[in-house]
This record gives structure tokens, C-alpha cells and sequence, in this order.
């Protein structure tokens, strides 16, 4: 068994950082070899670039905000709604690409777990077509 370090964070004390994708991060504990947690931030009416991840896959839980999530993996092509107490996988390579509803009383927040860890290179998110034109920088 490994012995890891006990890890706590906040998200209020978090390092902000952008993703390839364009939505803002807020990196919280890594567990070696294993996952990694974090939260996703989009405000209101942003719409992040399409991406598909080399090596890591996802799971996302909405927490807070609503918006849309579009999926595509091979055949398979969906946009499924996000709200607080969705759930929804990004699986390994999958190409996806997320916005927040314009109307929202505050920002899309997504709670992440990263599966292996993210590996923090620039080749690791890949440019996809999405269907919507991104907004972020």
C-alpha cells in the first residue's frame, strides 16, 4: 500500500489557472499515480474551446450555475443539460466542449475528479470542432 500524505484545501485558497479549454481552475488535492480533484469555473454566457484529452479521463458533478455539455467519442454524439446534481463522464478521448446558460444568477461550477492525474502538458488537451464558437481566451 502506498503511504500518501493527507491532503486539505479550499477552493478559496486554490491557485487559479486556466485550462486548454478556456475554463477557469481551481487545482485542489492529487493523489499519486491515482486522481486528482478539482473545480471548473465558466461564467455566465462563456462557451469553452473544443477538446479531447490525450490520457486522462473525467468525472464531473455540477455544483452550482447551469449550462450545456456537448460529448462526442467515435459514432456516438450527444448535449446533455448541466445543472446542480448532474453527474457526466469525459471519457479517455473523448472530445468535448462545455458553456454556461447566459441567464445564470452567477458562474457554472464544476466539481472534477481527474483520472490519472493531470498531467499539466500543453499536449495532453487536443483541438476539436465543437458545435458552438468558443468565447474564452
Amino acid at each position: 500500500m502506498i503511504n500518501q500524505p493527507f491532503q486539505t484545501a479550499d477552493v478559496g485558497d486554490a491557485p487559479v489557472v486556466v485550462a486548454p479549454d478556456g475554463a477557469t481552475v481551481f487545482p485542489l488535492p492529487v493523489m499519486d499515480g491515482q486522481g486528482s480533484l478539482a473545480v471548473f469555473e465558466l461564467k455566465p454566457g462563456a462557451v469553452t474551446r473544443a477538446v479531447s484529452h490525450a490520457t486522462v479521463q473525467e468525472l464531473w458533478y455540477v455544483t452550482e450555475g447551469s449550462g450545456q455539455l456537448w460529448r462526442r467519442q467515435g459514432d456516438r454524439e450527444e448535449t446533455v443539460r448541466l445543472a446542480p446534481g448532474t453527474a457526466a463522464s469525459i471519457p479517455l478521448g473523448a472530445a468535448f466542449q462545455f458553456r454556461a446558460d447566459e441567464d445564470g444568477d452567477g458562474p457554472l461550477r464544476i466539481v472534477a475528479v481527474t483520472m490519472p492525474p493531470w498531467p499539466g502538458t500543453d499536449a495532453e488537451a487536443r483541438p476539436e470542432q465543437g458545435p458552438w464558437e468558443a468565447t474564452v481566451r
